[in-house]
């Protein structure tokens, strides 16, 4: 049986564009559900929970499969952020958290970026590499893919440094991005 995901996201259009190309790309190796629902990270995590309980109280009644793995995808400029990643670690959801947005991710896909970067300036730079802004063309798309093991190493360059300066886990600028993609392609 293929391992079945189910992702919330936080964005109307990039982060189920950027995840529906994966899923396209490894649909014989994953089964990766995007709930429709969209919100903050306090919002999505709070739904990602109930769902949880929902799916197990229902697979115990014999009605349906719970999702092998529920994961967050959310920015961290966002308000409620603590309480967000508090309740995530008391239910076991997974978390794709990118400081201060997405673009940044999709920044170390092309160039590193360690200091410190504003979400405006990140959407910026992010639309000067891919051509495009919140909705992802195709081109974007694949260069995004074709880089992805570039922007993975950055990302945990990233993680690396802010460990060895003694930064916060998760500080501006980092991607955590990389640990669902890389789950659905190693799937």
């Amino acid at each position: 049986m293929l391992p079945d995901l189910l992702v919330f996201v936080e964005g109307l259009r990039t982060e189920d564009l950027y995840l529906t190309y994966w899923r396209r790309q490894h649909r014989d190796r994953v089964r990766i559900e995007i709930d429709p629902y969209r919100g903050g990270p306090l919002q999505l995590v709070e739904r990602a929970a109930d769902t949880q309980r929902t799916e197990a109280r229902d697979a115990k009644k014999g009605r349906g499969r719970a999702h092998d793995q529920i994961w967050c995808v959310f920015d961290r400029d966002e308000p409620n952020f603590a309480e967000a990643i508090d309740l995530a670690d008391r239910h076991g959801i997974h978390l794709a958290i990118s400081n201060p947005c997405l673009e940044l991710w999709f920044i170390l896909h092309f160039e590193d970026q360690t200091a410190y970067i504003e979400r405006l300036a990140a959407q910026r730079r992010a639309e000067e590499f891919l051509g495009c802004s919140k909705v992802l063309t195709e081109s974007a798309l694949n260069a995004l893919a074709d880089a992805y093991d570039e922007a993975r190493r950055r990302a945990m360059k990233l993680d690396k440094r802010h460990a060895g300066d003694g930064s916060p886990p998760g500080s501006n600028p980092s991607s955590g991005v990389w640990g669902l993609i890389d789950l659905i392609r190693n799937s």
